[in-house]
């Protein structure tokens, strides 16, 4: 038996932006987003159509930290009455950050103790969400779910909660011309990421297989062609549609090991999110053959129906996008490696993995190879 449930109404499409005050329905609304110029810009645009917001956060930081997003709550402290909305207009740091702040309500304490598992689902009631991503990555827009960094104990947190899936994602492509090539790549590649991951995952289901093999066909077709011409905004588009199907997959079945590799390598080393989980894929691909069920089913699909050289086709792939697959490019040594590869597996997302240790300490080249017979 399997099931499926998204709740999130997505508008897309280009110019879908002004539209955003008909999701705002006249409610007060918290505006977060980024301080630069281009993001002022937008938020004028949101005022002309929908009035003020009652606060607007813009200091948002990558990797979104605990101590800053403490400070952050505490503003809300200053307000006449509560919101009737949270906007979240940016990435995925933005997004995150806006899903913190729905969920503590002006409460941190209440958010850090659910955060930290020390209360339970009941206590957070969050405040209702609009995300307009300005990335093609995240998929954080059709997910219930946000990261929170802890730089000081050099640690991460997932918080989740159903009443987090935003009620509106407003995805307008027009909206992600003209990003830079870095962080276009990087984001892409958190994309492919999040559709792979979703296949060797022990929470798949038929539904979610469907997407993310059209969200990885798309970026494996789009994104060396959208690197070299970052004001197409025919490829904007598809890159926008991929990464929002692929937000649809794993946003049923979290994501595996490639994400819970991906975190101490950003914490310990710096890594961007979109790379350190993705120049693992090629190795994770190696050591899931001989699975069958929805991994085959959906690898086969979106390799042309040959596993056995995807990891290859993927490798090419990133090599073309400058990504080297090479742990020790990163700054990390063997026996880091094969350290991170033993934790991997003990973390909430490598426990959604359905391959094996001793498989992928084979495809890193750190162990003895043990496979499954193949009929």
């Amino acid at each position: 038996m399997w099931s499926y449930h998204n709740p999130v109404e997505v508008k897309f499409g280009r110019g879908s932006f002004s539209r955003l005050a008909d999701a705002l329905a006249g409610r007060k609304y918290v505006l977060v987003t980024y301080g630069d110029e281009y993001f002022r810009q937008l938020s004028r645009e949101i005022e002309a159509q929908a009035g003020r917001p009652v606060l607007t956060i813009d200091d948002i930081a990558p990797n979104p930290d605990i101590a800053l997003l403490k400070r952050q709550i505490e503003r809300f402290a200053a307000l006449d009455a509560q919101p009737g909305v949270i906007v979240a207009l940016g990435g995925g740091s933005v997004i995150d950050s806006a899903k913190v702040f729905a969920a503590a309500r002006g409460d941190f304490d209440a958010m850090d103790a659910f955060l930290k598992k020390r209360a339970t689902v009941d206590t957070i009631k969050p405040w209702p969400l609009i995300a307009v991503p300005t990335t093609a990555g995240t998929g954080s827009e059709v997910t219930c779910w946000g990261t929170v960094w802890d730089n000081a104990d050099g640690v991460k947190f997932s918080l989740a909660h159903p009443g987090l899936y935003p009620e509106f994602s407003v995805v307008d492509p027009d909206l992600m011309i003209g990003k830079p090539r870095d962080l276009t790549i990087q984001t892409g590649l958190d994309a492919l990421s999040h559709s792979l991951e979703s296949l060797w995952n022990r929470n798949a289901n038929p539904v979610s297989m469907a997407h993310a093999i059209t969200a990885a066909r798309g970026v494996l077709s789009t994104l060396p062609l959208l690197a070299d011409d970052l004001r197409n905004a025919d490829l904007r588009e598809r890159m926008a549609r991929a990464a929002t199907l692929a937000g649809f997959a794993f946003s049923n079945t979290k994501t595996a090991i490639a994400h819970s590799l991906s975190y101490p390598i950003t914490l310990r080393h710096g890594v961007p999110h979109g790379l350190a989980c993705s120049f693992t894929l090629p190795m994770i691909i190696r050591s899931v053959v001989g699975e069958g069920g929805i991994c085959a089913e959906g690898l086969g699909a979106i390799f042309n129906g040959n596993i056995g050289d995807a990891a290859d086709q993927l490798t090419a792939f990133l090599g073309k996008l400058g990504v080297t697959t090479d742990h020790r490019q990163y700054g990390i040594g063997d026996g880091e490696w094969r350290e991170l590869i033993d934790l991997a597996f003990d973390g909430e997302r490598g426990q959604n993995f359905i391959g094996g240790k001793d498989n992928l300490l084979a495809a890193a080249g750190l162990g003895k190879e043990k496979r499954k017979a193949v009929a």
